[in-house]
Formats: C-alpha cells, sequence, structure tokens
C-alpha cells in the first residue's frame, strides 16, 4: 500500500510525536510498502536527506502548556496539500495529532484515501478541546480509524469526542537500548548514578528530583545525579548551585545514538514528572537497558511500571517518597538488578517491530472495511 504519515510539528525540531513517526516510517518501509512523510518544515529544505519527506508549510513557534508547539497555522496551504493527496494518491493516510494543526486538518478536508488518525495528548495537550470540539467534529468525522496511545490518552480524547478507539502504544528501538555497552568512562567512577532524561519543562518535574537529591547525598554521598535534556537547563543549574548541591552533571543534550550509553551506565533511573504524560517512552527505555526505575504515579506511567516490580511508584510532588524510593534501592543491588530483568522482558513487547505490526494490521483491517463499504 501507499501510506502517508502526517506530522502536525516542526519535522526540523525532533520530539515524541516526530521520533514515533520516523520509526514508524522505517519499519513500513521494511513491511513492503511505498511511505512518504508530510511535515511542516523549518529548515533548509535543501538540506533534507530524506527524500520521502514532503515539507508543506512553515512552522511558527507557539508557547504553550510549558512548552513549545512548533505548527502551522497559515490556510493559505490548502493548494499545496490538494496538489499533494491528488498527486500521490495514497491509499491510507495516518496523520498524528489530527486536528492539532492547519496542516492536519487540510489534509483531512481533502483527503480521499482511508484517514488514520492517532492521538498522543494527555491532559496538557494545547488545544482546548472543550471550547472548540464543535468546530472540529466535521474534521473528527473524517477519520476512518482512531488509535490512542494509551489508555489515559483514549479517555481524555474520548471526552471531547466520543466514538471508537483503539489502544496502541508507542514503540521502542529496543535493540538499540538493550544491546549491551561500555559505560560512560567520566561516569564510572564507583559512585552510584542517578539519572533523569528529559525535557527542562515544570511539568517534568525536576525541580522535585533536586530536592529529593539533597536527601539522597545526605545519606548516601558516594552518589551521583546525571541529568540529560535536548534544552538549556541554566534555571536547573541556578538551583542547584543554589542549593550547593555537589555531584549533579548537566550533559545538555545529547544524540539519541548516545543515550543507550547513559541509561546503562545509571543504577537508577528516575522520571518524577508531575502529570500531563499520555505515555513514559523514558520509562521503556530504561526497562530496555535493564534498569531499575522510579517514577512518578500518574496515569501515563502507572500503566507501564507495576510497583515493586520493574520499579517503584512514589507520589507526585513528594519530595521525601521520592528521595526515601531512590536511596532504598541505590542501597539494594539484588533488588535493582532483579527489577531491571523484569522490565527488560516487559520492554521488548514494546519494540517497535512490534508495534508496527499492530498499527499495520490495523491499517488492512480498516482499510478493507472501508473498501467493502462497511
Amino acid at each position: 500500500m501507499k501510506i502517508a504519515l502526517v506530522s502536525p510539528y516542526d519535522f526540523a525540531h525532533p520530539g515524541g510525536v516526530e521520533n514515533h513517526i520516523s520509526f514508524l516510517y522505517k519499519e513500513l518501509l521494511k513491511i513492503g510498502h511505498e511511505v512518504k512523510i508530510i511535515a511542516p518544515y523549518s529548515g533548509d529544505i535543501n538540506s533534507l536527506e530524506n527524500k520521502d519527506i514532503i515539507t508543506i508549510g512553515r512552522p511558527v513557534p507557539i508557547p504553550s502548556a510549558g512548552s513549545v508547539a512548533r505548527i502551522t497555522l497559515s490556510p493559505l496551504i490548502s493548494s499545496p496539500v490538494k496538489a499533494v493527496l491528488e498527486r500521490e494518491k495514497f491509499d491510507i493516510i495516518h496523520l498524528h495529532d489530527p486536528l492539532y494543526s492547519m496542516l492536519t486538518l487540510m489534509v483531512l478536508r481533502h483527503s480521499k484515501s482511508t484517514n488514520i488518525g492517532t492521538f498522543h495528548a494527555f491532559q496538557n495537550t494545547r488545544i482546548p478541546y472543550h471550547l472548540v470540539s464543535p468546530l472540529f467534529q466535521r474534521s473528527f468525522d473524517r477519520l476512518h480509524g482512531r488509535i490512542a496511545v494509551s489508555e489515559p490518552a483514549m479517555r481524555f480524547i474520548s471526552r471531547y469526542f466520543p466514538a471508537e478507539y483503539t489502544t496502541i502504544p508507542n514503540g521502542i528501538d529496543f535493540k538499540r537500548f538493550s544491546t549491551p555497552l561500555p559505560p560512560i568512562e567520566r561516569l564510572h567512577d564507583g559512585k552510584l548514578n542517578v539519572l533523569f532524561v528529559g525535557r527542562a519543562e515544570k511539568r517534568k518535574g525536576l525541580n522535585f528530583l533536586l530536592e529529593a537529591y539533597q536527601l539522597i547525598k545526605q545519606e548516601l554521598p558516594q552518589s551521583r545525579l546525571v541529568i540529560v535534556g535536548p534544552e538549556t537547563q541554566q534555571k536547573y543549574e541556578q538551583m542547584a548551585r543554589r542549593m550547593t548541591l555537589e555531584d549533579v552533571v548537566f550533559t545538555g543534550y545529547v544524540p539519541n545514538e548516545a543515550l543507550p550509553a547513559y541509561y546503562q551506565t545509571c543504577d537508577v533511573f528516575c522520571s518524577p514528572a508531575t502529570g500531563g504524560e499520555s505515555f513514559g517512552i523514558v520509562l521503556l527505555e530504561a526497562m530496555a537497558a535493564s534498569r531499575a526505575i522510579v517514577a512518578s504515579s500518574i496515569d501515563g506511567y502507572a500503566g507501564l511500571i507495576n510497583n515493586g516490580v520493574e520499579g517503584l511508584l512514589v507520589p507526585p510532588r513528594d519530595v521525601t517518597a521520592l528521595a526515601n524510593a531512590i536511596i532504598a534501592l541505590l542501597k539494594d543491588e539484588p533488588r535493582r538488578l532483579e527489577m531491571g530483568l523484569r522490565g527488560l522482558g516487559k520492554a521488548e513487547q514494546y519494540s517497535w517491530t512490534n508495534v508496527a505490526k499492530t498499527i499495520n494490521d490495523y491499517y488492512i483491517c480498516v482499510h478493507n472495511k472501508i473498501k467493502c463499504g462497511v
């Protein structure tokens, strides 16, 4: 089949949804489909190495919900969208966050293909669905199939757009994170490493982890906190200095290919998010690296981590509980190793090979129903 994967977000600034699309694209090619990616792009189009990316629209940054969404808002993209769809004649058009930008809305408007939508957002979405759902209902009704990446995401979107949804999770590059690597030398000195990976957004809860680390350091002087994040972390670096915290390492941006080594060099992975997470990609990456986890007991995480099995769940924003859970695991190596092995087994279920096969089966099912007029 000929398939289009449509991103509402700027493909020059990779994020969770863009990475999802990129991995799905590769797996669908392996299955044997012809696949194109349609997305806005703010970079130099001539520098794009992947000729299967069709760029439409110039994205603009929209600050909201503690982050920045780079989407295209111009209605002038209607003509190029229509021209691309008429030229390519896709069998399946798979739109991600389909009600999120002018690009996805215009693709839905002009599409004559089987339309599949995946809803990624949960709670902190920048769209005020309670205000605009009546305006988007016609576009929503043009979706023939609807996917949510998790039960929380499904509950959230169905609150505003009741319909039948299928839950298909995000995937991870399981082999890359599970293949053993040499430890990072500068972090391999006998100290116990606690790792955080994530954006410097308020909802990621890094301030609570820094406060918890103050307690951890008092109990375990031979510990270290490693913070990996794509954006500038000046605010949190200043916080660490004010608290006179020692052994806090801010790496800044780390390329995707270097991330597995950070996971495998840590002793405990921690994600203290306060809410708004529809899924926990970083949790699965840590599990694939066979690492024990301490995470907040929020909806998007509780569906992946069984408390006491692959890791420990603590109430969000509870600094003392967070510190105690990390200390307990740092002091108990056999328990950490056991949790890591259990996590490894679970993470393999979420490999992109498995997830893409499930999505492909869903495409075929929905497409056949459309062809049969069901």
